[in-house]
């Protein structure tokens, strides 16, 4: 079993992932979809929190070397805290959107201009927020080497829009390995992994079809 296999299958386990081919959930943009990821739930396991902090370690040589470690807020922030930790690196945090009060921070923490960062997200949809955080490092003069997620949902339009960003991307697992180990797990049918497919394939489609 491959890593990117063994995450897959842990996060399906505790529920970390969710599918429901039949019964969809709705995303807070509106968008039908049969599958929720919440990788904040994993904090709750230290085995599988400490295997994916392991696989972040890991899959950050490949970005090496670097200075820092910036996690999107919110999910990312718990995992790139996590890496820093044990890198022996400085870690900051990117908001959504910059503070009301105070200093009025977008970006929480030290970051010196010429860094090297390693932006770390839970979860990559369209990659739209990860992005967004790339931008406010590289505003403040920092080059981001790239950005290593848990898990991506693989979109066609997210890896356009990293290729566009000259941002390279990589994650420890991927729906297309999720839903073949919830296939050979009985998590899922044949019939519900066609329709885990084709959902991915064209997102809006089948989310209309759905409230048909």
């Amino acid at each position: 079993m491959n890593f990117a296999t063994e995450i897959a299958r842990n996060l399906l386990q505790i529920k970390a992932i969710k599918l429901s081919p039949q019964n969809p959930f709705t995303w807070a943009s509106g968008l039908k979809s049969p599958i929720y990821c919440d990788n904040r739930t994993l904090l709750s396991y230290p085995v599988i929190r400490d295997l994916v902090v392991e696989g972040l370690v890991e899959k950050s040589k490949l970005f090496q070397p670097f200075d820092l470690v910036a996690g999107v807020a919110t999910a990312g922030i718990p995992h790139g805290a996590l890496l820093a930790d044990r890198l022996k690196l400085p870690f900051v945090y990117v908001r959504a959107k910059a503070k009301e009060h105070g200093r009025q921070n977008l970006i929480e923490g030290e970051l010196k201009r010429g860094q090297k960062v390693l932006v770390i997200e839970d979860l990559i949809s369209t990659g739209g927020s990860s992005l967004q955080a790339v931008e406010a490092l590289r505003s403040e003069g920092s080059t981001v080497v790239g950005v290593l997620a848990i898990f991506s949902y693989e979109f066609d339009a997210a890896k356009t829009s990293f290729q566009q960003a000259d941002c390279p991307l990589e994650t420890l697992s991927n729906y297309s390995t999720m839903t073949q180990v919830a296939l050979e797990s009985a998590y899922v049918s044949s019939a519900d992994q066609e329709t885990l497919r084709l959902w991915r394939q064209d997102p809006k489609q089948w989310s209309t079809q759905w409230e048909n």
